[in-house]
């Protein structure tokens, strides 16, 4: 056993020391990291498991420090998790202790009471399963109740007891709903609602009647006991009928006012008054008819008709006859006794009799037909028309075609109705609303002048408005008719005062030119040496050039002359 080991020993020195350095660090790694896995598994082991007390973390740190100070109370040792989980060292402290919080009323409004059944095992007992049953059904439940329109949330409580061996000793299912009812929804006075989440509950739940739902809102207030409802039920119908009464008035109000309008306009129409007694009624006639039988089809391409019927079929017949001819049957008493007949028959004995009778019966099959009418549930019991007619208003002119005004307002004149067109239109009523003298309905159509002193106001004040923009665009085109020619003189004037301007100063400076050259002349004759200014020696040489140009090209001068003029004038 000593040279095993020092052999290996050797061997193991042998080929630690064939290894290099990175080698033997990756091994001594290795090592290490084993023997620490094992400390740590040896040590998480040795750790007493501990259970969750809840199913469900606790975020509310007020509920979370009450449950603590109780089960510091109870000397139970517990630990809080960051997720905000408690946990107890085994079941059965944990069971203890959530019957204690249940007491004391510390288990959090938001934990599931069924969380328990949550916690993943091997196996399921019945009880188990039975409960996992009862909360799908409850949560399909709550689902299908909160996805209507009307509701805004729902809680389902639903009770299904054990089975019993004999029924009469079964308990019933029986389920109880909280809902809350959406703003403005109208679910806790509508019957149809309540009882469509009626038969929804009781077609989810085998073995479930509708006596045993209850249905509440929020308020406490049971939704599905329809005895309450029977005035609210009355109502409806009130209000139904109302509305059907005024969509048919509505109705019947657009047919004779487009059956009058278009003959005297819609301003010469007015309902007074239109009112239809309906009754409501709910009715079911059966009816069975008996025609013949059709042998033979007529022929519609001959001009004669080949049709043959028989009123019936004989289905079966019985003929029986009876006949009899003889002194019948004497009742007699025992031998060497007299017999019992009646006085009133011993004078009848030995008298031959005859009887003969005949009978028949026969069975006749006949068509017949079954019809089922369905009645409207209302009737239009009486109708009552009023209608008002004006007659025509026009303006009265004078013979130049212009309106006659009397104290500032336009003259009209009125052409009432004639009774024949009274009488026309009061047909055209009766046949638009199906006028009945069976049922009492009235049609009134009366000629009457309508109140139109708003409407003459508002003529009158459009026409006054039209004759002061007559006069003020008249007034206005007279305006600008004189200043255009007033423009005109005043430019024709200051043209001329501008030529007469010019005139004047060519004249003058034609003058003191004239005056200057005489000057000139005569200093020159005298042997004065007169000095000249720059501007009169420019002047000079100016007058010069134009006087050579003027000789020179007089054709170019002409036109410049010419040009000059016309752009003056």
């Amino acid at each position: 056993m000593l040279e095993w080991i020092k052999k290996l020993l050797s061997q193991i020195s042998t080929v630690w020391g064939k290894w290099t350095i990175i080698q033997k660090i990756i091994f001594a790694g290795i090592l290490v990291g084993a023997l620490m896995g094992l400390v740590l598994l040896f040590t998480v082991s040795s750790t007493p498991s501990m259970v969750p007390l809840l199913g469900v973390p606790i975020t509310d740190q007020d509920t979370n420090d009450r449950i603590m100070l109780k089960l510091d109370e109870e000397g139970v040792s517990y630990k809080l998790n960051a997720d905000g989980r408690i946990y107890v060292p085994d079941d059965k402290i944990a069971r203890s202790m959530r019957s204690i919080l249940i007491r004391e009323d510390l288990i959090p409004s938001e934990t599931d009471p069924w969380a328990i059944f949550d916690v993943e095992r091997w196996t399921l007992t019945d009880f188990e399963r039975d409960v996992n049953l009862r909360r799908a059904i409850t949560a399909s439940l709550e689902q299908h109740i909160k996805a209507l329109a009307d509701v805004d949330n729902a809680q389902v409580s639903l009770v299904m007891p054990e089975k019993t061996l004999f029924s009469s000793e079964q308990n019933p299912v029986t389920v109880s709903v909280i809902i809350t009812p959406r703003p403005g929804s109208d679910i806790s006075t509508s019957r149809p609602k309540v009882e469509g989440i009626v038969k929804l509950i009781q077609f989810a739940v085998e073995g479930l009647t509708e006596d045993n739902i209850t249905i509440l809102d929020y308020s406490g207030n049971i939704l599905n006991d329809f005895e309450g409802l029977e005035s609210i039920d009355r109502l409806e119908l009130t209000s139904r009928m109302l509305k059907q009464k005024k969509s048919l008035e509505v109705q019947y109000t657009n047919t004779i006012l487009g059956s009058l309008q278009n003959v005297f306009t819609p301003k010469r129409v007015n309902i007074v008054n239109i009112d239809i007694d309906l009754e409501f009624i709910n009715k079911t006639i059966s009816t069975e008819e008996h025609f013949p039988i059709v042998l033979r089809e007529d022929d519609p391409t001959t001009p004669y008709s080949e049709l043959d019927t028989v009123n019936s079929i004989t289905l079966s017949r019985n003929d029986t006859s009876e006949n009899f001819e003889g002194t019948g049957f004497n009742p007699e008493g025992p031998p060497g006794q007299e017999g019992q007949t009646a006085p009133a028959y011993k004078d009848m004995n030995n008298l031959v009799g005859k009887y003969e009778s005949d009978s028949t019966t026969q069975n006749e099959v006949v068509n017949t037909r079954n019809i089922r009418e369905e009645k409207s549930p209302f009737q239009i019991a009486r109708i009552s028309v009023a209608v008002a007619v004006d007659g025509i208003w026009s303006w009265d002119y004078d013979e130049k075609g212009k309106p006659i005004l009397e104290k500032g307002r336009i003259k009209r004149l009125y052409t009432p109705v004639s009774d024949e067109d009274l009488a026309k239109a009061m047909t055209l009523v009766q046949h638009a609303v199906g006028f009945s003298n069976g049922r009492g309905d009235s049609v009134t159509v009366q000629h009457i002048p309508f109140d139109r002193t708003d409407e003459f106001k508002a003529e009158d004040s459009e026409w006054r408005r039209q004759q002061q923009i007559q006069q003020t665009m008249l007034y206005s085109i007279v305006a600008l008719i004189i200043l255009i020619a007033a423009f005109f003189v005043y430019r024709a004037i200051a043209k001329e005062l501008e030529r007469r301007r010019r005139l004047r100063e060519e004249e003058l400076a034609r003058q003191h030119q004239a005056l200057r050259e005489q000057t000139l002349r005569q200093a020159e004759e005298e042997g004065i040496d007169v000095e000249m200014s720059v501007q009169e020696r420019a002047r000079m040489e100016m007058q010069e050039n134009a006087k050579n140009m003027a000789r020179e090209h007089p054709e170019d001068v002409a036109n410049l002359i010419r040009t000059w003029m016309v752009e003056e004038s």
